[in-house]
């Protein structure tokens, strides 16, 4: 990037928030904090009104703004590219804004890269996964994001129904909010339990009868979700249990094993030995079972035990017929 279109860059970045750290400019174009100082100074002296707070960072004068900015064709298709997930791994209500967006970035496009963007469209698809919302039978169509990011802002209680898989049952909740996370094909939110008294992991899909109630709660009472996600790297109740694939059915696990707590894998000369880390060990076990005889369990005991029984209940419930 040459330095006009870096310094271009850096002033939609100051106009895009409150305060911006000169090291996050670094890092976002890989150069040093003295170029990030002469681009400021250079912006500065082209009569951009940029206040700097000591310590903390750049803003831009109250009251200044870019005049409309044109978007590129590469910035084009990687938006259309981006709906695209969008449309797989959010909801109903968060689609419909996407596309709302969409469209008003391609009124602004030439007309060349509008029938470019038409043209990609119909070349790029994202499948759904086919085994959404199996667990818990809920609709795929309302993962709750819109309420869910209202109740963050607003810092407000929410009340839902959670299902839980090892149960079976629903239990009614009120829960904090203090993030959302995106991981094992799944949305989750992290939220302080009003019934736990502690904060929990919930799966959005597992989410019924969500409501967004009136009640506030304090952020001071309640950890960041960068200061959740720190403790829950160094503390953990998931059991670490190892297991080994034989070679036959080690590439049929390959992407399943993300979604159950995948950590690390050693090569053998016959498959491969796996670590988990795992929350639900009967859940953890009726996945292994489909895999039947490629899979040795190496630990813990209480893992293998529960496959055994899982297996002495399919025997009862199929039994030898004599001819």
């Amino acid at each position: 990037m040459n330095r006009i279109d870096r310094l271009t860059a850096i002033l939609i970045q100051l106009q895009s928030q409150r305060i911006t750290r000169a090291q996050d400019i670094a890092n976002r174009f890989s150069i040093s904090l003295r170029t990030v100082y002469r681009d400021i100074r250079a912006l500065e002296e082209a009569g951009v009104p940029i206040g700097a707070e000591a310590g903390v960072g750049y803003f831009l004068a109250k009251g200044y703004r870019l005049p409309p900015v044109q978007f590129t064709p590469e910035e084009a298709r990687t938006l259309l590219l981006a709906g695209k997930l969008v449309s797989q791994l959010t909801d109903a209500s968060v689609r419909e804004r996407h596309q709302d967006a969409l469209y008003k970035i391609k009124a602004v496009l030439k007309e060349e890269h509008q029938e470019m963007l038409d043209d990609l469209e119909s070349k790029v698809t994202v499948l759904d996964p086919p085994n959404r919302n199996s667990q818990s039978g809920l609709s795929p169509t309302d993962l709750h994001l819109e309420r869910v990011q209202q109740a963050l802002l607003n810092r407000l209680v929410v009340e839902m129904d959670y299902f839980s898989p090892g149960s079976g049952q629903f239990t009614r909740r009120g829960i904090e909010p203090i993030g959302m996370v995106y991981y094992g094909d799944a949305w989750h939110i992290i939220a302080y339990c009003q019934l736990r008294q502690d904060y929990r992991d919930f799966r959005l899909d597992r989410m019924s009868k969500l409501e967004v109630t009136s009640q506030r709660y304090h952020l001071r009472d309640r950890l960041s979700l960068e200061q959740y996600l720190n403790r829950q790297s160094q503390t953990t109740d998931a059991v670490l249990t190892k297991i080994h694939f034989n070679a036959s059915v080690f590439p049929f696990i390959q992407q399943d094993r993300y979604r159950y707590g995948f950590v690390q894998e050693k090569v053998t000369d016959d498959g491969a030995e796996n670590w988990f880390l795992v929350s639900e060990i009967e859940y953890f076990a009726r996945w292994l079972l489909m895999y039947g005889n490629g899979v040795t369990i190496i630990s813990p005991d209480h893992l293998r035990n529960t496959i055994q029984t899982l297996v002495q209940e399919l025997v009862q419930h199929y039994p030898n017929i004599d001819d």
